[in-house]
């Protein structure tokens, strides 16, 4: 590898377009200034088709997590009962935090590697008339699954008026998302991730029936209310210091999605999940999870006959391509691809590409070229 040269395929942080970087050089400007706002003016409408919503998105500075905190805060006070779907490591996070704020919580635990069901929840509201919100998982980042939010959405609001509050952070920007029209009350993103961007922005859009109920909500808060935020974007202003570069950056990553295509950037994503899992299943390398429940995003591979970390050590040391690991109990034993935001299939051929020589390198005896070859079919396939 040459100095410097880094290859990130990691479900986030994600690379960042030359494009973006440069933007978000731009000389700083005063945040209570009319170029802020014409700047803000400039990205609100832009944000509304990533959603799939005609509500305003909030923009708050912080961490993925931090967009997720709020939701439970600004929706749920102690002693409301809610349901949290767990489907992975970041599900669970949804628990740790209702837990945090003595939120009394339903955990509903899927297997990793598994899509949760839909008729299985429509079943447990049944039994549990007092649930006020439900929790769950876009993208489940630490298994690759992607779970079926429309259908979720659909039984959800058919015998129930809870709030569905959906954790997008690892997907929104890459996968379609409608959540007028399925019916999610309260959607959250991260911008590190199909967002081109680095780590520093939380994005949260609020349905009509949520800001009803957030509207009566007690609890105090000061930073994560989204009262504060929704009051303020109607001024084209935020309540608190606002990260100027990343918005500069945001601005950049919005055009270039509206330049592509939404309904592109959604099939690029796609085809990049098929060009990977058909890599892996040529070279016989069991994957996580079904075709059905995979992710276009992250992909999640379990080796049955070598070791993920000493892959990705050779991959890191040899040829500074950085792929992630296992969280939690699948730690040591899977390892995953993250091919979302600003990445595209030429992309992927190279990691598979330089996956099959590390293969061999920790003692995998593949046909080099199988993976490889079996992605560019798919590509040709798909007509990308």
């Amino acid at each position: 590898m040459l100095p410097d040269q880094t290859i990130l395929r990691i479900p986030g942080p994600t690379p960042i377009p030359p494009s973006v970087q440069q933007a978000m050089s731009q000389p700083m400007i005063g945040h209570r200034n009319q170029e802020t706002k014409d700047l803000l003016q400039t990205i609100k409408p832009n944000l509304k088709p990533v959603f799939g919503t005609e509500q305003d998105v909030l923009i708050l500075a912080g961490s993925g997590t931090a967009g997720l905190e709020a939701a439970v805060v600004n929706t749920v006070q102690p002693g409301d009962e809610v349901l949290i779907i767990v489907t992975g490591a970041f599900g669970d996070r949804f628990a740790q935090i209702c837990s945090e704020y003595q939120i009394t919580s339903h955990r509903y635990d899927v297997a990793w590697g598994e899509a949760v069901s839909p008729e299985a929840i429509k079943a447990y509201l049944a039994k549990h008339p007092e649930i006020k919100a439900v929790f769950a998982t876009y993208c489940e980042t630490s298994t690759g699954v992607l779970n079926p939010i429309p259908e979720l959405a659909k039984v959800i609001h058919q015998q129930t008026d809870v709030l569905f509050i959906v954790d997008g952070v690892s997907c929104v920007g890459g996968v379609q998302t409608k959540m007028d029209t399925w019916g999610i009350d309260i959607l959250v993103t991260g911008s590190q991730k199909a967002m081109m961007l680095p780590p520093g922005l939380t994005f949260a859009a609020v349905s009509e029936r949520a800001w009803h109920v957030i509207n009566k909500n007690e609890r105090p808060s000061f930073y994560l209310d989204f009262k504060r935020y929704h009051d303020q974007s109607a001024n084209n202003s935020t309540p608190f210091t606002p990260a100027l570069s990343l918005l500069f950056g945001l601005k950049q990553a919005l055009a270039m999605m509206e330049e592509e295509g939404l309904d592109h950037v959604y099939k690029r994503h796609q085809t990049m999940k098929d060009m990977a899992r058909a890599a892996f299943r040529a070279l016989n390398i069991p994957l996580l999870t079904t075709d059905e429940a995979a992710s276009p995003t992250v992909t999640a591979v379990k080796p049955d006959d070598f070791d993920p970390e000493a892959l990705r050590k050779v991959l890191k040391d040899d040829f500074g391509l950085s792929i992630a690991g296992g969280q939690k109990h699948l730690k040591g034993n899977i390892f995953r691809i993250g091919h979302m935001g600003y990445c595209s299939p030429a992309d992927l051929l190279q990691t598979i590409t330089i996956i099959e020589i590390a293969l061999h390198k920790v003692g995998k005896m593949v046909e080099l070229g199988k993976g490889t070859k079996a992605a560019q079919e798919t590509l040709l396939k798909g007509g990308n």
